[in-house]
């Protein structure tokens, strides 16, 4: 017979979202670390303009049953789409280097002026945007640029407008941050330029309970910054959710 003590523990399914213009590589390296956790599924977030059509697709890809959820960038406002679309269906939730705000005019006119560069030189989209997307001490780092640049020529222009169009359009998700009841996790690199610490201290603030950690000497792909470090606060999140 099984003794109490000897029970393997149930692994739980965990649905991962990618930010703009990433694939399942942005988060190859937590699948490993937490595999004895968690079974992980990274959503293709490539297929539809609309934050709640992504959030709908994503959920189509989802394990049966509940599930741990988590979303950098991009994949953060599929996240909390999920939550008013499903939140039955989120065990727990984890908001990486991402924010609940809208779109400002000015990141708008940001976006209008990269779809329109990428119309003619996608190359030069990617090279714009890679400075904000690690920390500076990265950049030189053969290995992570490579990662982000295979990620982006994989998923591709019509893609990259498609989510481009997703990002204009998103609501403003403050107001739904009350609702939130299951476990959260808001993460978030000191350097991210591109959603800084302050909108991670608002969604902190909002979500009743959650916790937030913030990652020294990183940028905004923390997944890829700091993996290690990613996956060591995920594997808290996952085992306090679980337990």
């Amino acid at each position: 017979m099984r003794g109490p003590h000897t029970a393997i523990m149930k692994k739980a399914n965990l649905l991962l979202l990618p930010g703009l213009l990433n694939d399942a590589r942005l988060w190859q390296k937590q699948v490993e670390d937490l595999a004895d956790l968690a079974h992980a599924t990274v959503a293709d977030l490539t297929g539809s303009d609309s934050i709640a059509s992504l959030a709908s697709a994503a959920l189509a890809q989802a394990p049966a049953g509940r599930f741990a959820l988590a979303g950098l960038s991009m994949g953060g406002y599929v996240a909390l789409e999920i939550m008013r679309q499903a939140p039955e269906r989120v065990l727990a939730l984890a908001l990486l280097d991402t924010t609940a705000r809208p779109e400002t005019p000015q990141a708008t006119e940001n976006r209008r002026n990269l779809m329109s560069l990428a119309e003619t030189d996608f190359q030069a989209v990617q090279d714009t945007l890679l400075p904000k997307l690690v920390h500076p001490s990265l950049l030189q780092d053969a290995s992570i640029v490579q990662v982000i640049t295979a990620m982006a020529d994989g998923i591709g222009k019509e893609a990259f407008m498609r989510q481009q169009r997703a990002m204009i359009g998103r609501i403003d998700s403050r107001p739904f941050l009350s609702r939130i009841q299951c476990p959260t996790l808001v993460l978030c690199g000191r350097q991210d330029q591109i959603t800084p610490v302050e909108v991670h201290e608002e969604l902190a603030a909002g979500i009743s309970g959650s916790s937030l950690v913030i990652i020294e000497e990183c940028g905004h792909l923390s997944t890829l910054g700091q993996p290690q470090q990613i996956s060591e606060a995920m594997r808290r999140w996952l085992e306090a959710a679980t337990a």
